[in-house]
């Protein structure tokens, strides 16, 4: 049965063997997501746990998605199945508190930094903003590492462009056809020091492991993390001045 049947009977006549069989089908998506959150996340929670909570949402992405609207479901269950997994891991509670100061301090210095002075920051003069030596940043990238590992979607949420306690108003296709957010988060990603964007680029776009990324920039899984996590805060603090 072809996709468009299938969505088809499961949309018009309610024909749950239909949704079971677009689970079914889309349930590698899961995998892929949950796979590439847990390089990040790993350490505190089980892969299988990581599936179970994006299952959860691939359910309401089908449940949701209007197949009238010009919206590939592949894109729009990416932000459904990836939000319900990390909505899943706040309610945890596993970031040390002093883990969530030191990220928020890192946002601030970035925000007052490139504010200051019209470019982006260097990792010395991040360092000297923040009272601290290039090995002591490096370190504090590391820790901040797996709370920084979100979504770009998560990031625009946790900005201006939407309030936290108004995410549930906003469905996936409304976000994704949204050019003011599209165009925002576009021009800030492309302000990007070159290699934060090219790591931002294969992590997101390409779907690349660290490790694969690592191999293409001839750097360490770790290096690739401190760089990711470099480019989220950085994301961040922009986002929060919308």
């Amino acid at each position: 049965m072809d996709n468009k049947t299938l969505w088809y009977n499961y949309k018009k006549n309610n024909d749950f063997q239909a949704k079971t069989l677009l689970i079914e089908k889309y349930i590698n998506l899961v995998k892929v997501i949950s796979g590439r959150l847990y390089t990040s996340y790993g350490t505190n929670v089980e892969y299988d746990d990581l599936v179970s909570y994006g299952i959860f949402g691939l359910i309401d992405a089908i449940e949701k998605f209007d197949v009238d609207k010009n919206v590939k479901f592949e894109t729009y269950a990416q932000i459904r199945i990836r939000g319900a997994i990390i909505d899943h891991l706040r309610t945890l509670d596993w970031v040390p508190r002093s883990i969530r100061q030191k990220s928020k301090e890192v946002e601030e210095a970035y925000f007052k930094l490139e504010n200051r002075l019209g470019r982006s920051a260097t990792d010395e003069e991040l360092a000297k903003e923040l009272d601290i030596t290039g090995k002591e940043l490096q370190k504090i990238m590391m820790q901040t590492a797996s709370f920084n590992m979100i979504s770009l979607e998560d990031a625009v949420f946790e900005g201006h462009t939407f309030e936290e306690k108004d995410k549930d108003k906003y469905l996936p296709e409304e976000l994704i056809c949204n050019k003011e957010v599209y165009d925002t988060l576009k021009n800030n990603i492309t302000k990007l020091p070159e290699r934060e964007k090219k790591v931002i680029s294969l992590y997101y776009y390409n779907n690349l492991t660290y490790k694969e990324i690592g191999n293409i920039l001839d750097i360490s899984e770790s290096r690739v993390s401190q760089i990711h996590s470099k480019a989220i805060s950085r994301l961040k603090s922009r986002l929060s001045s919308i």
